[in-house]
This record gives structure tokens, C-alpha cells and sequence, in this order.
């Protein structure tokens, strides 16, 4: 690992799988729906991956971390940010499995990119501009809502950079969820594996993963609600992860 002095607005953490990650203090950092998308990616060792608004890097990074996929390159709009996952790439010594590049995904085609990407995944914004308190952060802003792209923008560009039969990964609102079904479909990228997460069992869901197959025929698997805490305050006063929530943890994998 490499030596770096943070900048006054940067801070520095240790997260899963034993990464170390410089993040803005003004900008988003990493949570449980970073974790989980990484974890719902299904490992294809020789697949060619892409990230759309990779923000941090951190999906990339955690995916190389348990070496899910051969190569990922991370694109980011931002230039702050992709300074960001640059060096959180050389910072945690993934130079030769990850590469960020910077672009504006609603450019981006497989001709620009020199291939065609059996993966792509995204934390795309999932705001659109005319809801939610504007952030007094503008990179915050950005990542939170659909300044520099909406969910149809982002899977027209997984569509056009993935192979006929690649596959597309993303977490997303479910209050916004057919937004992102017409989306999918509008861009011909068929549904194949969702599933929604839940703090408990009596709270709604907050966030909803989704697989999605390029030119791939109807049909779709629901796995079970993912509950991430248990309902019974412990010893502590706190509530514990369930069962399956901490094997995704230690493992960064759904079991089906």
C-alpha cells in the first residue's frame, strides 16, 4: 500500500474486505447499498466489467477485492472523483485489475470503450432533480439526483457497451421501482434476479437489487427479502445482523 496525505476535505477509512478508502467529507460515502450490489455481482473470473458513476471506486474495489471479475474499468463524470478511485486504486494495489477512466456515461459505447463488456454494475443517482432538499454540496447533489444522467440514460449505456447476453447490475429506490423496470425493458435488458432489502421485518423495503440479462428472455427470480438487522434488542442494546445478512458479509455472495 502506498503512502498519500489526505487533503483538508478528504478523510480516510478502513472498510470490508480490509480496503482502505479516501472519501470526501462533503460527499457521499460508503454504505450498505455499496456492500450489497458488490456482493449481488456474480463472480465470472474472466469477465470484463465495467461501473457506471463509480463515485469512490468502492464497488470496483470491493469486487477485485475477492476477485470477482478479471478486469473493471470505473467510470466517473466528476473529476474530483475520479482523482478519488485513481488513487484508491494504486492506495489499495488494484492498478492491475482496476483502471478509472473519466466520462460522461450518456456518451459512452462499446466503439469508445474498445470492447464489450460481459458485466456492467451501477449506484446510479437515484433522485430526480425536482424531489428531495437541495445539497449544499454540489458533488453530493450530483451523486444523490439525475444531474448528469437519469436510470434511462444509465441502462442505454449498459446496453450499449455490454455483450448480447451480459449481464447489468444495479441498486435502486423502491418507491421508484417502475422507473427502473421501464427503463430495463425500454433498453432490452430483461430482468432476471431482484431482491429487496429490509432493516427488519416490519419496515418497508429501502433499497431493491436487480439483475438484468442483455436481450435476455422473460423471466425473473425473486429471492426471498433480504432482513439485515434482527427484530430483538440483544444484551448490548442493539440489534443484531440476521443469519443470512452476515454470511453475505463474511462471504460477499448471495446464496440462493
Amino acid at each position: 500500500m502506498i503512502d498519500y496525505e489526505l487533503l483538508p476535505d478528504e478523510r480516510l477509512d478502513k472498510v470490508n474486505e480490509d480496503i482502505t478508502l479516501i472519501q470526501k467529507k462533503d460527499g457521499l460515502t460508503f454504505g450498505t447499498d455499496a456492500f450489497l450490489l458488490a456482493s449481488f455481482i456474480k463472480e465470472q473470473k474472466s469477465a470484463k466489467a465495467v461501473e457506471l458513476g463509480a463515485g469512490t471506486g468502492i464497488i470496483s474495489l470491493l469486487c477485485a477485492a475477492r476477485n470477482k471479475l478479471a478486469t473493471i474499468e470505473a467510470l466517473e463524470i466528476q473529476e474530483d472523483f475520479f482523482d478519488i478511485t485513481t488513487k484508491n486504486i494504486k492506495l489499495n494495489g488494484f492498478e492491475d485489475k482496476v483502471k478509472a477512466r473519466i466520462c460522461d456515461i450518456r456518451d459512452i459505447s462499446a466503439r469508445t470503450l474498445g470492447y464489450e463488456a460481459d458485466v456492467v454494475f451501477s449506484n446510479p443517482p437515484y433522485m430526480s432533480t425536482d424531489t428531495g432538499k437541495r445539497n449544499s454540496s454540489d458533488r453530493k447533489y450530483i451523486a444523490r439526483h439525475e444531474v448528469c444522467g437519469n436510470i434511462g440514460d444509465f441502462c442505454s449505456a449498459a446496453y450499449r457497451i455490454l455483450k448480447h447476453g451480459g449481464k447489468f447490475y444495479c441498486v435502486w429506490r423502491p418507491d421508484r421501482l417502475s422507473s427502473l423496470m421501464s427503463a430495463l425493458i425500454d433498453n432490452r435488458l430483461e430482468p432476471k434476479r431482484m431482491v429487496f432489502v429490509h432493516s427488519d421485518s416490519i419496515s418497508e423495503a429501502s433499497m431493491v437489487l436487480v439483475s438484468a440479462t442483455k436481450c435476455g428472455a422473460e423471466g425473473m427470480h425473486l429471492l426471498p427479502p433480504l432482513l439485515l438487522y434482527n427484530d430483538e434488542i440483544n444484551e448490548k442494546g442493539t440489534r443484531s445482523m440476521t443469519k443470512r445478512t452476515q454470511k453475505i458479509y463474511d462471504t460477499m455472495n448471495f446464496s440462493e
